[in-house]
């Protein structure tokens, strides 16, 4: 294929008035979400598409203190001056015309990332498949298209509010429930007790990484080492980024309490998610087409997974497309199964019996597929149409205008 165009299209959405959250000694603000939407364009007028993320799980943003439109930027001028005009006769071959640039390694990457996935749905486009069963024939496996799926939500409540949305979660069917801790050591434990009790059928998971974001003095190794074990106790599938992303020691010091973690999305690149992985303190590995070099950089991690006792479940904080097109993955990589969800509010795939379990607004999530995702009994039915198999509307572009500044802030007490 000749690519003749690629685009970038910065996007904001936001969360009007602003929410504030409450957590063990600040306040997290949340403003709005961003995110890039890459459009590439062939010679015969097909256009592949693909998401990028606004930010890692330490809520930094890519590019400090800027909004996302710098990587918009980045896009348009110098991946786009390294791609147009090129046959890509191997999806690969656009790695290595980007990898070639002078840009920060973070910035590679995630530009690899989203040039990958936006071939990979031209490429089926080109051949009339979906995503996954090209896929397949790399792995040489059978498609899998009904994906159990676990609800990311809870964030900063108290006790009751985590237990109350949690039974709605449940009562979706969905396979877990993955709430952010971080509201003091006291809270987070009688959270974990409630939360036992309210889940019939859906699992107990945490996202820790609030512990690591507040004062040393609150969330000290000893106090975080007690909170995992005591949800250990309490039968927790699994504990993601207790400490800070590059604190292997601090992982493998908490391995040996037995309870499971999970981590890796905050890795820059697929050889990052190995390194981690390599430590053998987690159980779960954490990439995400949006951010480790697609689908491509993806699988060198899924191939490291197979045959040890890690799993490796993709990482997916974003919108209906980025879901989709980390959904394809699962449909048909080796021994691996299961998808993250994110829950937001007015999520127009989902119908609780009870009060909505969204955590915040987040309308271009839905917005930006002109189909709603199918969303049965908390499985997930991958889409079957050529490439990613949903339509992109792309008057968001005009409908989401970005808006500088972070998407999130945190206000720490004195």
């Amino acid at each position: 294929m000749r690519v003749t165009d690629v685009s970038g299209y910065a996007l904001s959405s936001p969360i009007d008035p602003p929410q504030d959250r409450r957590f063990h000694g600040g306040v997290r603000r949340l403003l709005k979400r961003d995110v890039v939407l890459v459009v590439v364009e062939t010679a015969d007028g097909a256009r592949g598409f693909a998401p990028a993320g606004a930010s890692s799980s330490a809520m930094r943003e890519y590019f400090e203190g800027d909004s996302q439109a710098t990587f918009a930027d980045v896009v348009e001028g110098p991946i786009a001056d390294a791609l147009e005009g090129e046959t890509i006769d191997e999806i690969t071959d656009a790695h290595d015309l980007i990898d070639a640039l002078d840009v920060p390694e973070r910035v590679r990457h995630e530009a690899v990332s989203a040039i990958d996935v936006a071939l990979y749905d031209l490429r089926g486009k080109e051949v009339g498949a979906p995503i996954y069963e090209l896929l397949c024939e790399t792995y040489g496996t059978d498609p899998d298209t009904s994906l159990p799926m676990y609800a990311s939500a809870g964030m900063y409540m108290e006790p009751e509010g985590y237990a109350e949305q949690a039974a709605v979660i449940d009562d979706l069917g969905f396979f877990g429930y993955k709430y952010r801790p971080g509201i003091g050591p006291a809270g987070d434990r009688r959270t974990v007790e409630l939360l036992a009790d309210a889940l019939d059928t859906a699992e107990l998971m945490l996202d820790g990484h609030t512990w690591w974001k507040l004062e040393a003095g609150t969330y000290t190794p000893s106090v975080v080492a007690d909170l995992v074990e005591h949800a250990g106790e309490h039968g927790a599938y699994w504990v993601e980024e207790p400490v800070a992303p590059d604190d292997y020691d601090g992982y493998v010091d908490l391995a040996e309490r037995g309870v499971p973690l999970a981590g890796g999305e905050s890795e820059e690149s697929p050889g990052g998610l190995i390194a981690l992985g390599e430590t053998g303190a987690v159980d779960f590995l954490q990439g995400d087409v949006r951010h480790h070099r697609g689908y491509t950089g993806c699988g060198e991690a899924i191939e490291w997974c197979l045959g040890r006792d890690v799993e490796f479940v993709p990482h997916n904080f974003g919108t209906w497309l980025g879901l989709v097109a980390n959904a394809h993955l699962v449909a048909a990589a080796p021994e691996v199964r299961l998808l993250e969800y994110p829950v937001f509010e007015n999520d127009p795939a989902l119908d609780p019996a009870g009060a909505d379990p969204g955590m915040y607004p987040f309308d271009l999530a839905f917005d930006v597929i002109e189909e709603t995702v199918d969303v049965t009994d908390g499985e997930l039915a991958v889409p079957d149409g050529p490439g990613l198999g949903v339509t992109v509307d792309l008057d968001v572009v005009e409908e989401y205008p970005p808006t500088d500044g972070p998407w999130t802030e945190f206000h720490y007490d004195e």
